[in-house]
């Protein structure tokens, strides 16, 4: 079942079995809030086995382009198109969140967005990754990286 994420009333629907639920539900929540600022678009997540091409997709990138598998289970993801951007996003029990952003026009930005839940450590398979920290009032601190996506997704 679909879920509209609310940026107003942040609620751990969806993630409750992640050790970092709160922070994960604010993280989550901040990303409705910028969708539907920047774009109008009403972020809606449903559970990860229901939403298996938007996983797959990120899963496969992460893979193709730096040999990356994530060890925690997916709990929700989503997967839309705005703007002529494709966008998947994948919420993770360890309170990690992925977002693969894909231009569909020829020589737009594609890359592929790692944000960490206040208070989970980083993860093994990302060690090698530096992470900048930024403030959010939905999430408390968020910690992000990225990598640019270089093949053909």
């Amino acid at each position: 079942m679909s879920y509209v994420v609310d940026f107003k009333t942040v609620s751990t629907v969806g993630v409750e079995s992640s050790p970092v639920a709160e922070a994960l539900a604010g993280l989550r929540a901040n990303e409705a809030r910028y969708f539907k600022n920047k774009y109008d678009h009403v972020f809606t997540v449903e559970p990860a086995a229901d939403a298996d091409a938007a996983v797959a997709w990120v899963t496969g990138i992460l893979q193709d382009e730096r040999d990356i598998v994530i060890a925690s289970p997916a709990l929700e993801a989503t997967e839309f198109e705005v703007a002529g951007i494709r966008m998947a996003y994948v919420f993770y029990q360890s309170g990690l969140s992925i977002n693969a952003m894909y231009t569909l026009a020829e020589g737009g930005k594609r890359a592929v967005g790692f944000k960490l839940s206040d208070g989970m450590e980083v993860p093994e398979e990302l060690g090698a990754f530096k992470f900048a920290r930024q403030k959010s009032k939905l999430a408390g601190t968020i910690r992000g990286s990225y990598f640019v996506i270089k093949g053909e997704h």
